[in-house]
């Protein structure tokens, strides 16, 4: 692939997505792209760029920035933050919240559907203190095609042996020929919908708990910096903001603070934030 190829590429899939190439990831873009140029009936990777070049085709495009975009994710995946949220975050929430008796959650960049869903198996467990309580939990990506996945909970053998307990999925799967389909009052619990992170967040309203794990570690600075200060504004002053293991806000903005020895939640940085959770 030559540079201008290159630089028309990553420059389109930067301004869609947030998502950052650097040359030495060249070797992705053919690998991803060649399926999506088949698709759309181009011999080469070099017609489909060509293509890009001279036409306005929202389709085309669409399918370029999703097949760029990184859907790994798996049940109860990395553990520790859903015992947090378990263990910590949610009794807070059911003492701090009693007078709306509402817990919103938004999971960001939300893959094929595992980690809502594995935060809705999480309150159904718990569904004796939930009782009366109106749980609400937005999940959103940014591809179509993963989010219509996540919709179906339908999920592999393979996919439901990664995290998932085996006490959970006898207990909230049915098998369906060579695959398992959660729930349906697990999968009624989780509201689908597509959106792009770099895209205005207000329009989603407000949230108790906002999960955006894995995700940053794919953009640039100034992005990173963008969506947490917009996530700010639409988390709860005492809500909490979960990140995943290799990201931080320390040095990208002022808005967050780490959550004293809860690795991987943060809260809003000012005093009275700090208050609410302190002891947690």
């Amino acid at each position: 692939m030559n540079i201008d190829d290159f630089n028309l590429l990553s420059k389109l899939i930067k301004d869609r997505s947030g998502l950052t190439l650097t040359k030495d990831k060249a070797y992705l873009l053919e690998s991803r792209l060649l399926p999506v140029a088949r698709k759309w009936n181009l011999k080469s990777l070099d017609e489909l760029v060509m293509r890009l070049r001279t036409r306005s085709e929202a389709g085309l495009v669409r399918d370029v920035v999703e097949a760029m975009t990184t859907n790994e994710s798996f049940f109860f995946r990395d553990i520790k933050p859903f015992d947090q949220f378990k263990q910590v975050v949610l009794p807070y929430l059911l003492q701090n919240r009693t007078a709306a008796r509402s817990i919103k959650i938004w999971s960001a960049a939300c893959s094929s559907g595992q980690e809502p869903y594995t935060l809705g198996m999480i309150m159904k467990e718990e569904r004796q203190r939930l009782i009366g309580w109106n749980l609400d939990i937005l999940a959103t990506d940014l591809s179509t095609e993963i989010l219509a996945k996540a919709q179906a909970g339908l999920y592999s053998q393979f996919e439901v042996q990664r995290g998932l307990p085996i006490q959970l999925l006898v207990k909230y799967f049915k098998q369906a020929g060579d695959r398992w389909q959660i729930d349906s009052a697990v999968r009624e619990m989780v509201r689908y919908r597509p959106f792009n992170l770099l895209d205005e967040l207000s329009g989603l309203g407000q949230f108790d708990i906002i999960f955006c794990r894995n995700v940053l570690i794919y953009f640039d600075q100034p992005t990173k910096q963008m969506v947490l200060e917009r996530m700010a504004k639409q988390l709860a002053p005492d809500g909490f903001l979960y990140l995943g293991g290799a990201e931080t806000v320390v040095g990208i903005t002022d808005k967050f603070q780490p959550m004293a020895n809860h690795r991987g939640i943060y809260h809003h940085a000012n005093p009275a934030a700090a208050a609410r959770v302190a002891g947690l």
